[in-house]
């Protein structure tokens, strides 16, 4: 993929209210006004930033707070800071060896540079041609690698890690001055940097060179204005007032709260509290899950305004209580749907979206998510352990008390997302567990939709943490279409396709033109059985529309689940078995085994049962483990048809 071809321009303008377009056309003429305002690299930048007299950093970390990091925590970020040091960094699953002087603008995965000088505005960061992999480039300059150096500094006070620090942020501030280069394209970016640059400053406080790094630093004075001043004049809207509104209002606060140095910066702070609370209350349901339906953006918009939070209580202007009652409803809404080993759901987009990084991050486990809630806002009695981390402590050491009016039972239903998990309800003692979660909720979040898949209806299932029928995950967003059309389309989910389409319209890789909606008819526990049925809408259309209708049964051990149309179709069902998973098919009846455990199948009879594996014509039979990396699995799909009186029931029946 080169660039958005024009019938993409036409589909997004389609998607935008009137009075988005408005707001578009007046930052269109702000982008074109500020083409004089571009400084670029190397040019003098002739401006004279207005700085208050005094310049301190408010929020430091309380003494000894270093000493309560466990040891095996404290160990870990020393060795990636230590690899860093030697140039090793893994970047959205690539090894990179290039972090002793990297590039800011070079892609590593197709080798492009995009030009330094472009006016920022001007510069097509969609074109793969010009500017490669941008989620590549972009990532590196989120300043996660100077974050994991400067907690080495403040765990061990080596002076190695705080120079490289200071190198490379000079390095980034000299080479990309206001408005020039790809780094100035994105508020997303721009906020998640100024998160990073406060906890830099914070972890590196008692180095005693720090002030010259920051408060004497013409370079770091110049860089702080501007992202503060982009992120005042430039906000997300309309459509796209997703998790990057959020992730520019909470930028933008803790920018404001921690280097309170300018004359704008009370306006700035106020502006921002206030929009980051209307955004993150239309950003979430009233249960607390995120409305993207994503299940790692509910992660990362959770952080982003647990750390935003955490910078106004500090800077003595807190958020409302309303907020931080919905902060940790998102902790626990995560506490509730993650498996036993603390994996969470896999449901729509996942790009390992981090927010602040200290502790080497372990992105297919909740384990540090889940830590930082219990230290900020508390756990709730039936929140599973977890291991403290780094973070954790130093969060939790910024804040005291738990906030009040918890679940006193952990909910498995949030009917207002359509996020429901069946798990087994054995004894502890009894095996491992089986968990599943069930999707029967809109399609996803504003006109567009952006990080949403067709998903409705569909079902991943694990057994003792171990995918058994897997959701695919991700994979890529720019520059595959083709496996970025596949990982987001219905047969890449446990569903039913029928009649060949797909249940939700496709317009672009973060463009949905419809979208099928979800409902759940029944949710009911009764001792050790849980039923769950439910229906979508994304069929009908068309000459002969039909309804999908499945009901999932989980007791003593089996998976029962029963498939319906209220009309007569061609369908094709797919089960996506996990990566550890092998299959024996014989027919409908199937013999699934992995290393901790085995299950029986009894696929539907009425349908002609096939079994694919890393296919790539048709694409079929893929996994993506995490973001850039993707790996053959065996898919089993039954064709054939399906009418108004006929039940295609499916049973796995699950031995440990």
């Amino acid at each position: 993929m080169s660039r958005q071809p024009l019938g993409w321009y036409v589909r997004r303008v389609r998607r935008m209210s009137p009075t988005e377009l408005v707001w578009r056309t007046r930052d269109h003429g702000r982008r074109t006004a500020w083409a004089y305002q571009q400084v670029r690299p190397g040019q003098d930048a002739g401006i004279q930033v207005p700085v208050r007299k005094e310049l301190t950093f408010p929020a430091t970390l309380p003494p000894h707070a270093a000493d309560a990091v466990p040891e095996e925590a404290r160990k870990a970020v020393i060795a990636t800071a230590d690899a860093i040091l030697a140039g090793r960094f893994e970047v959205l699953g690539v090894d990179r060896s290039d972090l002793k002087s990297p590039d800011w603008f070079r892609d590593p995965t197709t080798g492009r540079r995009s030009d330094p000088s472009a006016y920022t505005f001007k510069l097509n960061h969609r074109n793969e041609e010009l500017v490669g992999n941008i989620k590549q480039v972009w990532e590196l300059s989120r300043h996660h690698h100077l974050t994991q150096l400067a907690a080495a500094w403040y765990l061990t006070h080596d002076d190695t890690y705080a120079e490289r620090v200071a190198d490379h942020l000079n390095d980034w501030w000299r080479s990309n001055p206001f408005l020039s280069g790809v780094h100035w394209a994105s508020g997303i970016e721009i906020g998640l940097r100024l998160i990073s640059w406060t906890w830099i400053r914070r972890l590196l406080d008692d180095w005693p060179e720090v002030t010259d790094l920051f408060e004497h630093n013409e370079l770091a004075l110049r860089q702080l204005y501007w992202h503060q001043r982009y992120l005042a004049a430039f906000q997300s809207h309309g459509s796209s007032a997703n998790n990057h509104v959020i992730a520019e209002a909470a930028g933008q606060l803790a920018g404001a709260c921690a280097f309170p140095w300018f004359a704008q910066s009370d306006r700035w702070r106020a502006d921002a509290a206030a929009l980051l609370e209307r955004e993150l209350d239309a950003n979430t349901f009233p249960s607390g899950v995120n409305r993207e339906l994503a299940s790692d953006y509910h992660r990362f918009v959770s952080e982003l305004g647990l750390y935003a939070a955490l910078e106004a209580d500090l800077a003595g202007h807190p958020l409302s209580q309303r907020t931080w009652s919905l902060l940790t409803r998102t902790f626990d809404v995560a506490a509730a749907v993650v498996d036993e080993t603390l994996r969470p759901p896999r449901q729509g987009d996942d790009d390992e979206g981090m927010v602040l990084v200290v502790d080497p991050p372990i992105v297919d486990n909740w384990n540090a998510y889940l830590a930082l809630g219990a230290a900020v806002v508390g756990p709730a009695q039936w929140w599973p352990a977890t291991t403290l981390t780094t973070v954790a402590v130093l969060a939790g050491s910024l804040v005291s008390g738990t906030q009040p009016d918890r679940p006193v039972e952990r909910p498995d239903h949030f009917a207002d997302a359509g996020v429901t998990i069946l798990r087994s309800r054995t004894r502890v003692d009894a095996g491992p567990e089986i968990w599943c979660r069930a999707d029967a909720g809109p399609h996803g979040f504003l006109s567009i939709a952006a990080h949403a898949h067709c998903d409705a209806l569909s079902l991943e299932v694990r057994v003792g943490g171990v995918d058994v029928l897997a959701d695919p995950g991700t994979y890529c967003y720019h520059g595959e279409e083709e496996w970025r059309n596949y990982f987001r389309s219905t047969i890449a989910h446990n569903t039913v396709e029928v009649a060949g389409a797909e249940q939700s319209l496709q317009g672009g890789p973060f463009l949905w033109l419809r979208g099928a909606n979800g409902q759940v008819r029944r949710f009911d526990v009764d001792g050790d059985v849980v039923t769950w049925d439910a229906e979508h809408d994304g069929y009908r259309v068309g000459e002969t529309p039909v309804t999908h209708r499945r009901t999932a049964v989980l007791e003593e051990g089996v998976l029962r689940v029963e498939d319906r149309l209220d009309g007569s179709a061609d369908v094709r069902m797919a089960w996506h078995l996990g990566p550890d998973v092998t299959v024996a098919l014989d027919g409908a009846t199937g013999r699934l085994e992995w290393p901790s455990g085995s299950a029986v199948v009894e696929l539907p009879a009425g349908l002609s049962w096939t079994a694919h594996s890393g296919c790539d014509d048709p694409l079929l039979g893929w996994y993506s483990p995490r973001f850039g990396r993707k790996v053959p699995i065996t898919t089993l799909i039954g064709t054939g048809a399906l009418g108004p009186d006929s039940v295609a029931t499916s049973t796995f029946r699950f031995r440990s």
